[in-house]
């Protein structure tokens, strides 16, 4: 069976050395979040990861969830208690304000545990995931009616959450959507239509499920200005807080996926369900994008988890398996042949995983930090840069991240030769599971997109100078740092790559839009090696001044060091190929007849 122990130390060591918790203790809640408590916060959410959700992950992907006749629909084996374990453990609503029964405490607690939930089990993760999704966005949009209605049954576990905006017809393009809302006169609207590919939209893991789901109100624009967003409960709600009657909301079938079987993807059928308008009519996208952009965060963080469990189970093997002998002499003499560790590509393969997973979590914390400092900051200013950063870095993070996770996940696979296309070992499921978080949120062409064609220029592109000038002033104050000159020279050479890209789409994808469009899947992955080129070189300079201290930690910040000094000299150089690519324009690209493809 597949093993999995959550990272709590290397988490640690990016919010005690890189980016110290405890200079945010001026926001609300993160003075509760000492050093300590945070540690023994994790502590025991890895506990609950490792021994209760990881052990259902295979049989859970094996099982998967069964839909019956009446509409219901059956987790797998063991879910339902696991969930209960999550709720009960007051993990749902560990951000959300104590006056709706959460904790209070910072996003980016909540955001590690995503890491931690997603690597042990993603389908099961997903459950709260959404749910917690829904709840940011009845937050930001909600009525205090609905606040008071809804969240503290949804931070209780008792209710679950949906977000439903795709239908058969229209994914990207929800302009094109049809399920249409009616005025009942009495401030309901009745829901009608069909929605697909609703993660956890039925389970019988909680009483009621929350749906968020998105329609246009009879006579309203085309397009997208036309759209709005409901909340859809599948059982109403008395006043008293009580479930009444079964709402007009049923799941018509389950997906037959390529992955994540644990989690319920439903087509969804409202036959003039009863629902709500969340925030003002025809402008439900506003309202749907903050759920989105935590989701696409989310994505973000489980491509990152197949990774990391993926990475765990290829270094246990290589360990353990038996086969030849290392280029420069026996390692092992006294057994008939060496672990495959010893052989230069499989190091190779393993670092370039590790390499990765430790700068995508660099990054996830970064961007968990601003979201907390935008959010929850007093300062407009600091608001505003925290803002701009988590706009730029959205679609990083999530085409990024899921991309290379998925890489990753392939690359751990491979480790295990023949042993990893069969299904016992487990590898197969987070390489099929990994898949899908390059697609669901945005597939990542369009994350690239939204990245090249609307926010390099956003504000008059103050966002993207900020980080050019944040990282050029890294590089700059420690040009003169010998131990850090392996990590800083690089990464100059990194960010000059990616301010040529963004110079050239400057000059060449205004009066042609294809430039723009046949590079912008390459921008993101440049921009994305300097950003993670950048967390390593941060993490190098926080190693190397821990290390300094003493206190017995030499040989892991060395490691650390070591790890990163692989990503600058083998990953980060692809930029230059990245910046080649871009600069040919989309010439040949658009050139051959559709009738020749």
């Amino acid at each position: 069976m597949p093993v999995y122990k959550a990272p709590v130390e290397d988490v640690m060591f990016l919010l005690s050395d890189v980016f110290p918790i405890e200079r945010h203790n001026n926001l609300p809640g993160f003075a509760e979040a000492t050093p300590d408590m945070v540690e023994a916060i994790l502590g025991e959410g890895a506990k609950l990861c490792e021994d209760i959700f990881a052990p259902l992950n295979l049989s859970g992907d094996q099982e998967g969830c069964v839909r019956h006749p009446d509409g219901s629909v059956t987790t797998p084996k063991g879910f339902k208690e696991a969930y209960q374990a999550y709720a009960g453990g007051g993990w749902m609503g560990l951000s959300v304000p104590e006056e709706y029964g959460g904790q209070g405490l910072p996003m980016t607690l909540n955001t590690l545990m995503q890491e931690f939930i997603s690597s042990a089990n993603l389908a099961l993760g997903m459950y709260p995931g959404l749910t917690q999704g829904a709840m940011a966005a009845l937050l930001v949009h909600g009525t205090d009616e609905q606040k008071r209605t809804y969240l503290p049954k949804m931070v209780e576990g008792a209710w679950t959450g949906t977000m439903n905006l795709t239908e058969p017809h229209c994914g990207t393009d929800l302009g094109l959507l049809k399920t249409k809302a009616v005025p009942n006169g009495d401030g309901s609207y009745a829901i009608t239509g069909t929605k697909i590919f609703i993660s956890a939209g039925e389970h019988d893991l909680a009483e009621n499920i929350v749906h968020l789901v998105l329609a246009r109100i009879e006579g309203a624009p085309a397009g997208t200005k036309g759209i709005s967003l409901f909340v859809v409960p599948k059982f109403l709600v008395r006043e008293d807080g009580s479930l009444g009657d079964h709402n007009g909301v049923s799941c018509g079938s389950l997906e037959h996926k390529m992955g994540i079987h644990g989690n319920a993807t439903c087509v969804m059928n409202y036959d003039g369900a009863r629902g709500w308008l969340i925030g003002e009519a025809n402008r439900g996208l506003n309202a749907m994008f903050v759920m989105m952009n935590e989701a696409r965060l989310a994505v973000g963080v489980q491509g990152l988890s197949q990774s990391e469990v993926a990475y765990q189970n290829a270094v246990a093997y290589a360990k353990e398996r038996l086969q030849g002998r290392a280029l420069t002499g026996p390692k092992f003499p006294d057994k008939p042949a060496d672990p495959i560790i010893v052989h230069p590509d499989v190091r190779r393969t393993l670092l370039s995983i590790k390499s990765f997973n430790e700068a995508a979590r660099a990054l996830l914390v970064w961007t968990a930090l601003k979201s907390d400092i935008a959010h929850r900051s007093t300062d407009e200013a600091e608001r505003q840069q925290a803002d701009d950063h988590m706009g730029l870095m959205t679609p990083v993070v999530k085409g990024v991240l899921t991309d290379l996770g998925f890489d990753c996940a392939v690359k751990a696979q491979q480790m295990f030769g023949g042993h990893g296309y069969i299904e016992e070992w487990g590898m197969s499921q987070f390489v099929r599971d990994a898949r899908i978080t390059m697609i669901y949120e945005g597939a990542n062409g369009i994350q690239a997109m939204d990245l090249v064609g609307r926010k390099l220029g956003k504000d008059g592109g103050r966002a993207i100078m900020a980080f050019f000038n944040e990282v050029g002033a890294f590089c700059q104050e420690n040009a003169g740092d010998e131990n850090l000159k392996g990590f800083v020279a690089p990464l100059q050479q990194g960010l000059g790559h990616l301010q040529q890209a963004t110079m050239w789409f400057m000059q060449n994808a205004m009066a042609k839009p294809d430039n723009a469009g046949a590079g912008a899947t390459d921008y993101m992955h440049l921009f994305g090696l300097v950003a993670m080129g950048y967390m390593w070189a941060k993490m190098a300079k926080a190693a190397l001044a821990r290390k300094a201290q003493g206190n017995g930690v030499a040989d892991r910040m060395d490691s650390k060091i070591l790890t990163g000094r692989f990503f600058m000299e083998r990953t980060l150089p692809e930029t230059a190929t990245r910046l080649a690519r871009i600069t040919t324009g989309a010439d040949t690209t658009m050139a051959l007849p559709m009738e020749a493809f």
